[in-house]
């Protein structure tokens, strides 16, 4: 099953609440929530109080993409605030089984992100730990960027590494993905798509969402 998450990075800010109801109405499967921090990626978004009010307002499961430096001392406050899943980056500076299993602990799917340069090598060792990998089709820190293109190859070979070990991980995409590109993308072996301007800047979000889910399929 191919699961459609938009991000709201791309949202009217001035409007999140109307703009979550929006996609959760049309169809939508998560949301993509981005924190970043100014330090760890250069910008700056949201954190738990955020997300706490939005929890509130939306029966989404929340994915919570932590661009962050220092993430284990607040990953407790994002599961308070309503994180389902979890995502930290490999490339941080910290022990990442240990992040991961505090994650974990907290009884939250966990998901590690990898950047376009990074080697699947960098998760050869907890792949079994993890519910979801999220393969960066763009470098992290703003929306509306172009799709790198070698992404699909590192998709392939995700998908390779988990079938070859019998696992359940779910490999998510985030980057510049949309009605032309998703099929290349789901073909490879992504079953999670983020997509944020071509969801949130679309003027029917219920036919976009629709349209991505068959081209994903069919091409």
């Amino acid at each position: 099953m191919i699961k459609i998450a938009p991000s709201l990075l791309a949202a009217d800010f001035s409007k999140m609440g109307e703009e979550i109801a929006c996609v959760e109405n049309a169809g939508a499967d998560l949301l993509h929530i981005d924190v970043m921090d100014g330090s760890f990626v250069p910008n700056i978004t949201i954190g738990p109080p955020v997300i706490t009010s939005l929890k509130k307002i939306s029966k989404l499961q929340f994915d919570v993409h932590l661009m962050i430096k220092n993430p284990e001392k607040h990953i407790e406050a994002f599961v308070k605030a309503g994180a389902d899943i979890i995502t930290v980056h490999v490339e941080g500076n910290y022990h990442l089984h240990r992040i991961i299993q505090q994650i974990k602990g907290y009884g939250v799917k966990a998901a590690v992100a990898i950047n376009p340069s990074t080697s699947l090598t960098s998760i050869e060792w907890i792949l079994e730990d993890l519910d979801m990998i999220l393969i960066m089709s763009v470098n992290p820190g703003f929306g509306g960027q172009e799709h790198i293109e070698f992404a699909a190859k590192k998709i392939r070979d995700a998908k390779e590494m988990i079938d070859a070990r019998g696992l359940k991980v779910d490999i998510e995409v985030d980057g510049g993905i949309d009605t032309n590109n998703i099929h290349k993308i789901v073909k490879a072996g992504a079953n999670v798509i983020v997509s944020g301007s071509t969801i949130f800047k679309a003027s029917d979000r219920k036919s976009i969402i629709k349209e991505l889910r068959e081209r994903a399929l069919n091409g």
